[in-house]
């Protein structure tokens, strides 16, 4: 059984000393600018003004991109930062990213033919040659990319469009299993390290002595309570919201303001393909590709038991707490992936929800239709921005990189602390639950191991979502049998409810239904199964009925209508 710290929710710690440095932001970029500076041996306060990983982090395509994609823009440098942070998740997490698949069809001998893609392999396999260093796991590497011959493709998919079809092409990048709990394995990590974690704390604005930034002033979301924490250095890592926080002070901004995309997907409550994600050609191009195949790609992707379909951009200009999608818009996406992939005929009562967040995004004209992406994830010293020391922005481009950039910005850190650290090596050291050498022999071994009454599906669940600490979750049973059960007809147990609650820091129903379990993330599960989550978080956190009501209506809430 692997011991660690449990997350509780102390806000007196975080007032009792001055740390090196006060973290703004619980995504997944500021969860890892936490753990990698703990790591060095810093003292670490990480505060989040909701629920940790409740926004992008938490609604993101579930993809772990291997940059494959900026072969089209020549860019090496994304290349390899994003082949190195795919190597580090895989390593590092083997019970939540896994390989995934994906197959893009050719056809004709032109762009979209094989020999371009054949090209983009060869090189591409070049520039990742230690995609697989460190994997001890066979089945955790990536292969090389290799074509399918016509009838290989047709056997994979045998709905595609034949008139021209030469075949494909087969490569690999990575999958989530739950973003939110890869975000609280290494959350866990960082506070087993002795990071003091605290959500639903806002940051209302920084605290200053002269020119130089010295902790922030801090709001109890929960009861209105407001204190200070008092630090050398601060690490403004609160992503769309992160400018709005500068705005509190005259003297601080990014220049040029950052533009963001509200990046969508939606989810279909059943499998549509087998084990490999398919890639066709969406209705929108990418104006920055030096070497561009005609149009961008929309992926149907089997993820647990379900299907994403996604991803589509559109540039954002709203208050990042009201970022949302509309019935409009899911019949827009529905229109185009039914055209690019017509056997689907898709409707919208195939979607049982989406997913939304907001990226860095590139500068684009008002109105265009082909988009350009962000590049790079900002790192931004206000010492030489705008002459404040003890203070840095980091805004992140991608959930695959977030260890890597949080890396960049604690150097920036211990260079402006003047502390000499060793390296905090988070690309290789397991994070909560990790510490696992195959993971479908310890999942098949978690599965014939299984107290009585739980059902294989809920075991590898549990594996997967807790990995090598999974047997925390079970132990509740000494305490009460009944937590073995499951909520409603879901896979989840009970007791996940119970851990969710003593030892993840859930103040709030919908961080149980939609981050502390696999609840709520693929749809709604039904009132039956809300119910009784709700009835054993309530018995935990003691709830009134009047306040069970209440967090009843804002899981509701939460879920999409259309």
């Amino acid at each position: 059984m692997q011991f660690s710290r449990p997350l509780v929710r102390s806000l007196s710690v975080l007032t009792e000393r001055e740390y090196d440095v006060v973290v703004v932001g619980g995504g997944i970029y500021g969860i890892c600018a936490a753990w990698d500076a703990v790591r060095r041996g810093l003292s670490v306060a990480l505060v989040e003004r909701g629920d940790f990983a409740n926004a992008t982090s938490a609604n993101s395509f579930k993809m772990v991109h291997g940059g494959i994609r900026y072969l089209q823009h020549a860019d090496v440098v994304r290349i390899r930062e994003s082949v190195r942070d795919r190597n580090a998740l895989l390593r590092v997490a083997p019970h939540l990213v896994h390989p995934l698949p994906i197959v893009i069809p050719t056809y004709g001998h032109g762009m979209r033919g094989r020999a371009p893609l054949r090209a983009g392999f060869l090189v591409y396999d070049l520039l990742a040659a230690d995609r697989n260093r460190g994997i001890r796991d066979p089945d955790r590497r990536i292969p090389a990319g290799r074509l399918l011959s016509r009838d290989e493709c047709l056997e994979l998919f045998p709905h595609l469009d034949q008139r021209g079809l030469t075949g494909g092409g087969l490569f690999h990048d990575a999958q989530m299993y739950n973003p939110p709990r890869l975000a609280l394995a290494f959350l866990r990590s960082a506070v087993d390290a002795g990071v003091d974690a605290a959500n639903y704390v806002e940051a209302v604005h920084f605290i200053r002595r002269d020119h130089r930034v010295t902790g922030i002033a801090a709001r109890d979301v929960l009861t209105g309570e407001t204190f200070g924490i008092r630090a050398r250095s601060v690490v403004n890592a609160a992503g769309p919201w992160a400018e709005h926080l500068l705005a509190s002070d005259p003297t601080l901004r990014l220049s040029p303001p950052s533009t963001f995309s509200r990046d969508a997907c939606f989810v279909v409550a059943r499998p549509l393909l087998g084990k490999y994600a398919l890639a066709v050609p969406g209705a929108t191009g990418d104006p920055d590709a030096i070497i561009s195949r005609n149009a961008r790609h929309l992926f149907l992707v089997p993820w647990r038991g379900h299907t994403l379909v996604g991803v589509w951009h559109v540039v954002y200009s709203g208050a990042p707490d009201n970022v949302r999608v509309c019935r409009e818009d899911l019949e827009s996406f529905l229109a185009e992936i039914n055209e690019a992939y017509p056997p689907l005929a898709l409707t919208m009562r195939d979607i049982s929800t989406n997913n939304c967040g907001l990226v860095l995004f590139g500068e684009n004209t008002p109105g265009a239709t082909n988009l350009k992406y962000g590049h790079r994830s900002r790192l931004v010293d206000h010492a030489h921005a705008d002459g404040v020391d003890g203070l840095v922005t980091v805004i992140g481009v991608r959930w695959t990189t977030a260890r890597g950039v949080a890396t960049t910005a604690i150097d920036m850190v211990c260079r402006k602390l003047g502390r000499r650290t060793s390296p905090s090596h988070t690309e290789s050291a397991p994070v909560h639950g990790g510490d696992i050498d195959g993971f479908e022999s310890f999942a098949e071994t978690a599965v014939r191991q299984r107290p009585p009454g739980v059902s294989e599906a809920t075991m590898r669940s549990l594996a997967h979502n807790h990995g090598s600490a999974y047997q925390r979750v079970l132990r509740y049973a000494c305490e009460n049998p009944e937590w073995l059960k499951p909520v409603g007809t879901s896979d989840v147990i009970k007791a996940e409810v119970v851990h969710a609650v003593r030892e993840e820091m859930a103040q709030h129903l919908t961080d149980v239904v939609f981050r502390r379990t696999d609840l709520g993330t693929g749809g709604h599960p039904g009132d039956e199964a809300l119910r009784a989550c709700a009835d054993v978080m309530a018995a935990e956190s003691g709830w009134s009925e009047d306040r069970t009501a209440c967090e009843l209506e804002a899981v509701e809430r939460a879920f999409p209508r259309w």
